[in-house]
């Protein structure tokens, strides 16, 4: 791509530790590419899928069509699904400013900073303590 003459806007989304790149590209008709592949291929579960286009749905946005290509590293299936959602939201407030009240008004552009908290020393978990014994 690094020849490629095509205007492309880029979004970046977080969630727990998967990061993800997403490029929209204007096109002729809607297609999602995750890592190389199609994104169906890619998550098999409906409800990742669902994840990753339901910002495409989103009314009074005047979403077009776009090539979707996102790179995705860390996490697993369901945070990379997150994050690629946060990115093509990003990459569509990017573009065009106005559709940042519709995409805000349905929880598209909320970054979701819960991650695993560490686990502590001296504890089973972050949190689980060792039975108590009296004696």
């Amino acid at each position: 791509m690094a020849g490629d003459s095509k205007k492309y806007v880029e979004g970046i989304g977080r969630r727990k530790t998967a990061t993800a790149r997403v490029r929209l590209t204007e096109a002729n008709a809607t297609t999602i590419s995750v890592n190389g592949k199609e994104y169906k291929e890619y998550f098999k579960h409906t409800a990742e899928q669902l994840d990753v286009t339901s910002v495409l749905d989103t009314k009074d946005a005047g979403i077009e069509n776009y090539t979707i290509t996102a790179k995705v590293v860390g996490g697993g299936l369901s945070a990379q699904a997150e994050a690629i959602r946060l990115g093509i939201a990003r990459a569509l407030v990017k573009e065009k400013a106005n559709r940042r009240i519709p995409l805000k008004r349905e929880g598209y552009l909320k970054r979701d900073a819960r991650s695993v908290e560490r686990k502590k020393f001296g504890l089973r978990k972050a949190r689980k303590r060792p039975a108590w014994s009296k004696r």
